[in-house]
């Protein structure tokens, strides 16, 4: 049976909380109240920070669950311990008891013990083992406890938000870092029609460029955004040097032996052989060479760099951690590292017998490493050429992180199609690739790259736009 009192604040079906502006609306008569799951905590340990004057609850669970986090180097571990010693600076007496104010302009925090179970959970929800129940029953008895107040469960956990609903309590995604349009998400690139012929002429006669304000464009150019120029019969590929201020032509050059095979290919290894460009990301569906244009401009600048690394984080299969899997730790993260290996066998084969025997020395050298990423954690990467494939599936405090870590003379370059997650608490709007390219745009140190054409066979790319 569902409580009436929790039952008439709830929303009509199809709608969704405003976000940050209905959370942060100040005009409320009364606060709101937010109670929060321990995924929240470990993707965001300043979450507290981010619902204005409104209340904090803390089910005595969720520290339960933080516990078991507080060992290891991963994000995860990171938050748990970040969140404690925050509870640890604002511990009081009146944590259990009222709440403790977090700050000025915001609200009181205060931790929930645990309760016996109401009626309403233990009839729909048998299970009261599970952490998951009591964060529930918690977040159903506040809003009983407040009926006159607005009690919101806040979880990354699709399948826990759908049980509070169904018994009339409001649930909500924690939303801090989501971008806001991810069909508006900047792609790099543009076309310019009807581009006066005397332009594109200069793309192909010494210097190979002409003044930025001599193109008319409906808005703005940014920084490093890549251009197909066209008119009257003509074409030219560019890019726009925020710099110099310039339109400067884009040539198709190979790298490794692979060479480009479409715009968007050329667009990505113009970026990755840009020195000037210390970020880039490249987005887009299986099959487009992300990774392998990513690989082969990295070994072409080789003398450039000390090192070439490549990592991507292990997600685990089935929801079970890889200590399930068989043998030692190589064996363990093979199958996870063998696509990053693929992809350099594809440029092994692309060479000749001595460009092969290089890249074979390159990785007997330790100058060319493929790792998981939870192996660089903690470390400072100095004159590196850094590539993270399947970014998509990092967090934008991993990203963040990861980014932070750089030292001089390092160039990263991340990987991923934002539409295929595998991260249980990440979606195409809060996953870190999408959060990067949201936040990075317009900087003169990035550049990024969305290909949207399949290059690996015509077999794969009709399946991976029929299928």
């Amino acid at each position: 049976m569902r409580n009436p009192r929790v039952e008439r604040r709830r929303k009509p079906e199809g709608t969704e909380p405003n976000r940050k502006h209905e959370r942060f609306n100040s005009n409320m008569t009364l606060k709101k109240i937010f109670v929060l799951d321990t995924n929240v905590i470990l993707h965001d340990s300043s979450c507290i920070n981010q619902f204005g004057e409104h209340d904090i609850v803390i089910p005595i669970t969720v520290l339960e669950e933080l516990d078991n986090f507080k060992k290891g180097n991963d994000s995860l571990n990171f938050h748990a311990r970040e969140f404690a010693r925050t509870l640890d600076s604002l511990a009081e007496d009146k944590l259990f008891n009222g709440g403790v104010p977090i700050g000025t302009g915001r609200g009181k925090i205060s931790i929930k013990l645990d309760r016996q179970f109401d009626d309403d959970i233990s009839a729909n929800f048998s299970d009261k083992k599970k952490p998951d129940h009591h964060i529930l029953n918690i977040g159903y008895q506040v809003a009983k406890e407040f009926a006159d107040r607005e009690v919101t469960l806040v979880t990354k956990d699709v399948n826990l938000r759908m049980k509070a609903k169904a018994v009339g309590l409001m649930a909500q995604d924690y939303k801090n870092d989501h971008v806001s349009d991810i069909l508006q998400l900047y792609t790099g690139t543009r076309i310019e029609e009807n581009v006066d012929p005397e332009l594109i002429n200069l793309m192909y006669t010494p210097p190979y460029e002409f003044p930025a304000a001599e193109l008319t464009v409906e808005r703005p150019l940014v920084p490093n955004e890549y251009l197909i120029l066209r008119g009257e019969r003509k074409s030219a590929l560019a890019v726009y040097d925020d710099e110099l201020n310039v339109i400067k032509h884009v040539d198709k050059v190979p790298a490794f032996g692979i060479s480009p095979r479409n715009s968007e290919q050329t667009y990505a290894l113009d970026a990755i052989l840009n020195d000037n460009v210390r970020l880039v990301s490249l987005t887009g569906k299986a099959g487009t060479g992300k990774t392998l244009i990513a690989l082969a401009g990295a070994l072409k600048r080789k003398k450039s760099y000390r090192q070439i690394l490549m990592a991507r984080p292990i997600v685990a299969l089935s929801n079970k951690d890889i200590g399930f899997l068989p043998g030692d730790i190589k064996s363990k993260l093979d199958p996870y590292m063998k696509p990053l290996f693929d992809n350099l066998a594809v440029i092994e084969h692309a060479q000749g017998d001595t460009k092969r025997s290089q890249v074979s020395k390159l990785v007997d050298d330790n100058k060319l490493i493929i790792e998981p990423l939870s192996y660089i954690r903690g470390r400072s990467l100095v004159n590196t050429f850094f590539i993270i494939d399947e970014a998509q599936n990092l967090t934008p405090h991993e990203i963040k992180t990861i980014i932070t870590r750089a030292g001089e003379g390092t160039k990263i370059v991340f990987t991923g199609d934002i539409f295929q997650i595998d991260h249980p608490y990440l979606d195409s709007h809060s996953n870190g690739l999408s959060y990067l390219i949201e936040k990075m745009m317009g900087q003169r140190l990035y550049a990024h790259v969305n290909l949207t054409k399949g290059e690996r066979s015509e077999l794969a790319d009709l399946a991976g736009s029929l299928l």
